[in-house]
């Protein structure tokens, strides 16, 4: 009977089915029995037409792209490896088999076999925070590509697993069970072993500062941060959760039997003749154990004052006061600023045969030939106060505490400095001024403060705007004047830029600088500390003096075209 080859009802054939049946491809019957198939394993109507053999796969995709008219690629054409990565995320790829094919500007063109699909398309937008644009592309060369890609968290890791990698990790230390224990690991969990290499060093790579391994309860998800983003990478099987855990614990020498309280360790990658250090930080939580890995990148200690960020003017007030003979340093602001690389960076200028320098941290992130390093350790009675109490019998010249977090290590830090030692050290507070009332506070005495103190210098951390893609920004002028510019500042001379993207950078930006502000402890401020003024006080002093806060910091980086006017509001938005 001709009526097996009318057309059924509308609603029940997908966009898809309804456009090959129309272009002859399919028969409606068949079009209709490949939609019911498809929802009844819950596949796409795509997949399952491919499936069936009805219609291939170039077939399918020049259909569709003369239907609704959309740019056709081939992607056997085009190179995997300089497809735009980690743009959409891995599992938003498998399960609808979609690829970033390119960017531009806000625009974002996404290969798929499917274009009626509007939910991806949503979740693309909402995901990237881009707007999608479809090109047709093969349902078969698609998915060798994702395959290839390892976007399918299983897949991946088999393929790394039947990876080759021409470094090891360090066990040097370990004790004869560890190293049994390690050498166990290998064999029996070789595809875990070499997952947790392929994360290093991918994340050595991408210059991410952190590696953060979390389980939930029905996934696991592996993110790094980079340029002070997290960013999720892959979702590797939850079921290897425990034994990634228990590998890390070992090669770190932590207990692999404690799971029921954190722990703290470290570990050395050797590939060639560099080795990296990481910091190791495991956490109970509700599912498993989530471990946190920094990379403590020795070679941004000796990048060298200038690389940091500091203006002209800020870098000749640290110089002038870290070369003095004695007197206190401070640097604060709050986690992640980059307060340790400016101490180190610090102490390596400082660093001579000739000077006699001890550190006290918790723990020592970077190693540095020729000073005396110490790693606090409370359960053995060595914290900042009694490891500074020995230094001071340890005839130093300088010496930098990790943080003063009490009135005993102030008191202690204050002292050295008065007889005659360099002390630098850190505090967590938001801007310099208000670090002389935080020290107030702790119960340090006006006087001592006024005596002791030669510098404090706040900082934050913004991204850098990528050099090869920024592009000029037209911000209203009112707007850049609620930021902070003034109307001199409106003389044509400069302009500011914004973020695009490129497959050089993320987002529009690469690497990281500082801001700071840097306040000398001048005479006028020392008899405002000793009148007990007020943090505004200091604040207004400092700013006759030519002290500029994080703000104006912020907004001449924005005028030298090296961050943007959002990346400064938000780091200094208190």
């Amino acid at each position: 009977m001709e009526t097996t080859l009318a057309e059924p009802p509308q609603s029940a054939l997908s966009g898809v089915a309804r456009m090959l049946v129309h272009a002859g491809k399919l028969q409606a019957k068949v079009a209709e029995d490949l939609v019911r198939q498809a929802r009844e394993k819950k596949t796409s109507f795509v997949t399952a037409v491919i499936a069936s053999g009805q219609v291939s796969s170039s077939d399918l995709a020049h259909t569709l792209s003369s239907a609704l008219a959309l740019p056709l690629l081939d992607l056997s054409a085009m190179d995997p490896q300089k497809l735009p990565q980690n743009v959409i995320d891995g599992k938003l790829a498998q399960q609808y088999q979609v690829v970033a094919l390119s960017r531009r500007g806000n625009r974002l063109f996404v290969g798929g076999s499917d274009p009626t699909d509007l939910e991806v398309i949503e979740r693309i937008k909402f995901a990237t925070q881009l707007q999608p644009e479809w090109v047709i592309v093969e349902h078969d060369k698609l998915s060798k590509l994702i395959s290839a890609a390892g976007v399918s968290a299983a897949e991946s890791l088999e393929a790394i697993a039947g990876g080759d990698f021409d470094f090891d990790i360090a066990e040097d230390d370990a004790t004869p069970q560890q190293e049994a224990a390690a050498e166990l690991a290998d064999v029996e969990d070789a595809p875990v072993v070499r997952f947790l290499q392929k994360m290093l060093v991918d994340a050595i790579n991408l210059r991410a500062s952190d590696l953060h391994f979390e389980p939930y309860e029905f996934h696991y998800r592996v993110r790094f941060r980079v340029d002070g983003e997290l960013r999720e990478i892959t979702q590797p099987p939850i079921a290897i959760k425990d034994k990634l855990a228990s590998r890390i614990k070992v090669i770190s020498r932590l207990d692999i039997a404690e799971r029921r309280v954190p722990q703290d360790g470290r570990m050395k990658l050797k590939f060639g003749s560099k080795s990296i250090d990481f910091r190791v930080s495991t956490l109970p939580t509700l599912f498993g154990e989530k471990i946190v890995i920094r990379i403590l990148d020795s070679s941004s200690a000796k990048l060298g004052i200038d690389a940091l960020g500091y203006e002209k003017i800020e870098k000749e007030r640290l110089m002038a006061a870290i070369y003095r003979p004695y007197g206190m340093v401070l640097v604060t602001g709050p986690t992640g600023s980059g307060k340790t690389v400016s101490l180190y960076t610090c102490l390596n200028i400082l660093n001579q045969p000739g000077v006699n320098i001890s550190t006290v941290e918790d723990p020592a992130e970077i190693n540095l030939p020729g000073i005396n390093q110490v790693n606090v350790n409370d359960k053995a009675g060595l914290n900042f106060s009694a490891a500074l109490k020995s230094f001071l019998r340890q005839d130093p010249d300088i010496i930098m505490v990790g943080e003063i977090r009490d009135l005993e290590t102030a008191d202690i830090a204050i002292k050295a400095a008065q007889t005659g030692h360099m002390v630098m050290s850190t505090l967590h507070t938001n801007d310099a001024p208000k670090t002389l009332t935080r020290l107030l506070n702790m119960g340090v005495a006006p006087f001592n403060i006024a005596s002791s103190v030669l510098l404090i210098t706040a900082q934050r951390l913004v991204r850098r705007l990528c050099e090869n893609c920024k592009q000029p920004a037209d911000y209203p002028r009112e707007a850049l004047l609620k930021a902070g510019f003034g109307e001199d500042d409106f003389d044509g001379s400069w302009k500011p830029y914004r973020a695009v993207g490129c497959s050089n950078c993320t987002n529009g930006y690469r690497g990281r600088l500082g801001l700071y502000q840097v306040m000398p402890i001048t005479e006028d401020i020392q008899r405002i500390i000793l009148a007990e003024g007020t943090a505004m006080d200091i604040a207004d002093q400092a700013r006759k003096e030519g002290v500029r806060d994080l703000r104006q910091s912020g907004l001449v980086k924005v005028r030298s075209g090296i961050t943007t006017l959002e990346e400064v509001l938000s780091a200094t938005n208190e």
